[in-house]
């Protein structure tokens, strides 16, 4: 099924007789839980509770957002402004209670921003046109560290739990590089691990002991050994552009969403097997798998939709739509 989502109209009447429509553009309160989604098309954070489906809120952004991360507390978004041709130059913080944009981060000299996490009270980003890593810290509002990553395309990013080591997928380099933290004098080390062609969505295991990188280039996934940091299995997941991938909370099993004919594929961990590939629609781009493991929200971006997936039966149950060309999701606790 579905849905068509409307934010709340109003029908004004004054006190003469004479009727006036006025648009009410009033925003009901952010929910928590809350999912958020950004449309490319129309540069917007789009707050959903993820309960009813409804829109709660429109906040706009910098050009073409890409992808967004949440605070801890659930206050704060902050979304990668790509722009139309890798020509982005600034981040997008937030107000999730207030829904509202309070900072347009200046990134220059950095381009291309993409790929963004949350950990300890900051955000950690890809500037994929300057080959590099960076973060933000929101209570100084200002990026206080940059490293590169000396691969091309550095796409997206997961960083370890502790915080000590950052793996991002190297599109054109074709490798995943590991960033990793001296904890006596605080200096970085790099370690670069050959993948497949074009590496784009990557996840970390949640037991950390792995890193799977989804390569668009030729239908595989890279398994690669977080601790040793090296390659040590290829699964042919016969992908025609792999986008995202994504491990459910339990490890069990892997989520691979395909741009190029828009499946999304479910690999079991364990057996590293294919369990179900279903066809959500025109170009599956972002995924984003709640908390408890019980569904899946994948941006469905051609078809200007989001699809709901049952994460125990493993098929669509409905259909949502949020504006034009979602793709980068995140969930608010």
């Amino acid at each position: 099924m579905t849905r068509g989502i409307a934010i709340c109209m109003m029908v004004g009447v004054l006190a003469t007789g004479t009727a006036m429509a006025t648009a009410c553009a009033a925003q009901t309160k952010s929910p928590k839980p809350a999912l958020v989604v950004l449309d490319k098309e129309e540069s917007e954070l789009v707050i959903v509770d993820p309960g009813t489906l409804q829109i709660v809120g429109k906040v706009k952004t910098g050009p073409v957002p890409h992808e967004v991360a949440v605070s801890g507390d659930g206050k704060i978004a902050v979304t990668t402004n790509y722009g139309a041709h890798q020509d982005g130059t600034t981040l997008s913080v937030i107000d999730l209670v207030e829904q509202k944009e309070i900072h347009r981060v200046d990134l220059l000299p950095l381009r291309g921003p993409h790929g963004i996490v949350f950990l300890a009270g900051k955000f950690y980003f890809t500037a994929e046109g300057s080959n590099a890593i960076a973060r933000y810290d929101t209570v100084k509002n200002q990026v206080d560290w940059t490293m590169p990553t000396s691969q091309e395309r550095s796409h997206m990013l997961v960083v370890t739990h502790d915080g000590q080591e950052v793996f991002t997928a190297n599109v054109v380099s074709n490798t995943v590089t590991c960033l990793a933290k001296n904890t006596k004098n605080g200096t970085w080390s790099t370690t670069q691990i050959a993948t497949g062609r074009g590496p784009e969505g990557i996840d970390l295991s949640p037991d950390g002991g792995e890193v799977w990188a989804a390569n668009s280039g030729d239908g595989t996934v890279s398994v690669i050994d977080a601790g040793a940091k090296k390659l040590i299995a290829t699964l042919d997941v016969k992908t025609k552009h792999s986008n995202r991938l994504k491990f459910t909370p339990d490890g069990k099993l892997v989520l691979i969403s395909d741009i190029g004919n828009g499946d999304l594929v479910v690999v079991d961990a364990g057996s590293r097997k294919e369990v179900k590939r279903m066809n959500l629609g025109k170009s599956a781009e972002g995924i984003l798998i709640v908390p408890d493991g019980s569904r899946a929200f994948v941006a469905v971006s051609g078809d200007d939709k989001v699809a709901v997936v049952d994460l125990k039966t493993l098929t669509v149950t409905e259909t949502f739509t949020t504006g034009k060309d979602p793709d980068g999701l995140a969930w608010v606790e």
